[in-house]
């Protein structure tokens, strides 16, 4: 059935169906980088800032080189900076943040291409398939002789083409959604992260990490 339907869309529905093919292997890849990206950001950082208490400065950086995920990084960063003043820190933060931004959203342009191209390329072939049966139809003069199959052949293009574009676009739609969502809720860890550890190193306040502990402790 479905290579009878291939058959019947043309050239256009594979490229759609190639497209299709692309996004998911995108998808895939990116949800498995997003999956170990997502670490407990609390517990990380009660770690670290009682590794930094010790002053084991080189312990501190190899749990958060061998710790996946952008969290780690800008607590690496800071730590990197951890002599400089408050804004030397926090632009090292910031910067720390874009590059690992930028690194999450990497191939997320080609969900969102195929979410945008596939409808379109789903109305190419109907088009094409329209024309199809239109030449059919002027061939031979409007006549009676018209085969029904001539026609219906063009027809079941357009339909098929149609049906494919929509197809690949709602899953492509529905997938690059999603990535955003899980980019936004890291962005939140990575922010909170950052303006904790700085908060730290530069004496500026109390750990979050440790007051709530302390809260635990004392109810």
């Amino acid at each position: 059935m479905f290579l009878e339907l291939m058959g019947q869309g043309g050239s256009v529905l594979w490229v759609i169906v190639v497209s299709g093919a692309i996004a998911f292997v995108v998808f895939a890849e990116r949800s498995l980088y997003m999956h170990r990206a997502r670490i407990k950001s609390e517990d990380f950082l009660n770690g670290i800032v009682n590794i930094l208490r010790r002053n084991n400065i080189t312990e501190a950086l190899t749990i958060c080189e061998e710790t996946p995920g952008p969290v780690a990084q800008i607590v690496r960063r800071a730590i990197l900076h951890r002599n400089g003043a408050k804004d030397a820190i926090r632009d090292a933060v910031d910067e720390a943040s874009l590059s690992e931004i930028s690194r999450m959203e990497r191939r997320l342009v080609v969900l969102a291409t195929v979410a945008q191209v596939a409808p379109l390329l789903g109305l190419l072939g109907t088009v094409l398939g329209m024309v199809e049966s239109l030449l059919v139809i002027y061939k031979t003069g409007g006549s009676a002789l018209v085969q029904a199959g001539d026609v219906t052949a063009g027809l079941m293009r357009a339909l098929v083409c149609t049906a494919a574009g929509l197809t690949v676009a709602i899953p492509c739609y529905v997938a690059f959604n999603m990535l955003v969502i899980k980019i936004d809720r890291i962005v939140l860890d990575m922010e909170k992260a950052g303006s904790e550890i700085v908060a730290y190193l530069t004496g500026a306040g109390e750990f979050a990490g440790e007051d709530n502990g302390a809260k635990r402790t004392n109810s």
